[in-house]
């Protein structure tokens, strides 16, 4: 690493602190860390080469006109600055003495550009009673640095250190007294990798609950001897699993990278939302029985995936003590036309659930969608081989497999007669297409325009369908729809590369189109 040349003018050379390397600096509305300061030939002057936590702002790795100045993650992560005044450094004690925290307990310093613990001790004497402390996007550059500042909150419990870049601890264990009551920590989008964050992990020996949403984490490992007292565990927004990867949370084995949390003695809630994952498989007890894993998860977010398949929400029955479920906005349940419908098969799924998707599963709801579920699957039941005579009863095992309850609620209500089961429709085209109302409300003199949409057509499409439908050329539109079941509530159609089924629109429903 390069340090500043004694030979520039010192005009410039105190422009910066002598330890400028690594720290951490705010430029023109972009936050980046500083790896090289000194001459760029064949330029004269001062120069910083900047780690931007935007790749988009720089414009290269750190070489440069064929030199080597500093590396960085991202191919586009880094580029050269001339030190001016706009950069910011702020130590801590210029907090201090803003605010007079010494009655309170809760203190965010988010994106207030501090990079430093300030004068020593002066945390401590300005506000000792902190026990829940916000420092994100901060100008911090290592744990440190933090460590500075949270050895003296002996009371502090929660701390955000969202949107930071720290340099890993050279002995991690040497800083768990900064740390030892600290029960929940939030590091979301920090750029870490999960071995980065197992070399952290020493540091928090009383962690509960840990949040790591929108990280570089795309595999897991066991950490060893750490993170036994985790309770609540945060994963979204990572690359965990793809249609590729999805076998490889494998222990005995589960589908999906994430095997060490099988173990875990305390886990209670975890969050996988937006993740990959689409397909789960615990395969040490078959259809009906219990797993040995996740054995105290009571609560698991599984929305914004790409789970397509019944037998994976059947799946999540084996856990033992699951209660509260999660898992808008997957493909399974948007195939289904009726929203209703899809709550139901998931309540009949899954015996223990108690909330799904934050709505309380009460007793009626939950017999109504047992017993419509038995009325659905009866003739398939017949057909596989079941029957009322339970001496005759014998279903296929690949109906077991797909309807694991099944025989379970003929146990508890009894066969469904016959006129009580239900048809499924066949395939065809037809069951498949929406009727759908578009309507341009900036636009009064514009007439709703209806349309029969097949419900796998992408989002992409209905709006190249649109711009020749409305012909408004040049304009981005923007979609959103309501429904006569949700009076009141407009939904946003977000992304192009989704179906229309995945936002469960359904036949009837009104399409708003706006543009701008």
């Amino acid at each position: 690493m390069r340090i500043i040349n004694s030979e520039l003018p010192s005009s410039m050379a105190e422009s910066v602190p002598p330890d400028v390397v690594g720290k951490r600096i705010t430029c023109d509305g972009e936050r980046g860390t500083v790896r090289y300061v000194g001459t760029v030939p064949p330029t004269t002057g001062l120069w910083l080469g900047v780690e931007w936590d935007n790749p988009e702002r720089g414009k290269h790795d750190g070489h440069h006109e064929g030199a080597r100045y500093f590396t960085c993650r991202h191919p586009t992560g880094g580029s050269f600055v001339r030190p001016k005044k706009t950069m910011t450094w702020v130590g801590l004690e210029a907090m201090s003495e803003k605010r007079k925290l010494e009655n309170y307990t809760e203190a965010s310093l988010a994106a207030c550009e501090v990079c430093g613990p300030g004068s020593e001790g002066e945390i401590r004497q300005t506000s000792p009673n902190i026990e829940t402390l916000d420092l994100s996007k901060s100008l911090l550059s290592s744990w440190e640095d933090v460590a500075c500042i949270t050895r003296q909150l002996d009371q502090l419990r929660v701390l955000s250190l969202d949107q930071n870049r720290l340099c890993l601890p050279a002995d991690p264990a040497s800083l768990t007294e900064a740390f030892t009551s600290l029960k929940v920590l939030a590091l979301n989008n920090c750029a870490l990798s999960w071995s980065e964050m197992l070399e952290c992990v020493a540091m928090w020996p009383q962690i509960e609950e840990l949040y790591l949403v929108g990280n570089s984490i795309t595999e897991l490992s066991k950490p060893i001897n750490a993170l036994q007292s985790l309770a609540v565990l945060d994963l979204s927004g990572n690359t965990l699993a793809d249609g590729s990867e999805i076998q490889k949370w494998q222990i005995y084995p589960v589908s999906l990278k994430i095997h060490f949390f099988v173990l875990n003695p305390r886990l209670e809630k975890l969050i996988l939302s937006n993740t990959g994952l689409s397909s789960l498989h615990f395969s040490d007890v078959g259809p009906g029985f219990k797993t040995a894993m996740f054995t105290t998860l009571k609560a698991l977010v599984l929305n914004d995936n790409n789970i397509s398949e019944w037998s994976v929400v059947s799946e999540l029955d084996k856990l033992a003590s699951l209660q509260q479920l999660s898992i808008r906005r997957n493909p399974v349940l948007s195939r289904e036309s009726n929203r209703e419908t899809a709550r139901q098969l998931v309540i009949a799924r899954v015996a223990q659930l108690q909330f799904l998707d934050s709505m309380e599963v009460l007793a009626d709801e939950r017999r109504g969608a047992e017993l419509d579920y038995c009325k659905m699957f009866g003739e398939k039941w017949l057909e596989s081989g079941g029957h009322r005579d339970l001496a005759m009863n014998r279903p296929s095992s690949e109906f077991t497999e797909q309807h694991p309850r099944y025989q379970a609620l003929i146990d508890k209500y009894g066969a469904p007669e016959e006129g009580e089961m239900k048809k499924q429709k066949p395939f065809a085209l037809k069951n498949q297409l929406l009727t759908i109302t578009f309507v341009c409300p900036d636009a009064a003199d514009r007439k709703p325009i209806e349309k029969k949409l097949p419900d796998t057509m992408i989002v992409q499409k209905v709006k190249g369908l649109l711009f020749r439908l409305l012909k408004v050329p040049g304009s981005e539109l923007k979609l959103s729809y309501t429904s006569s079941k949700m009076e009141g509530k407009e939904i946003e159609i977000d992304s192009d590369l989704k179906p229309l089924q995945f936002y469960s629109i359904e036949d009837g429903d009104q399409v708003l189109v706006r543009w701008s």
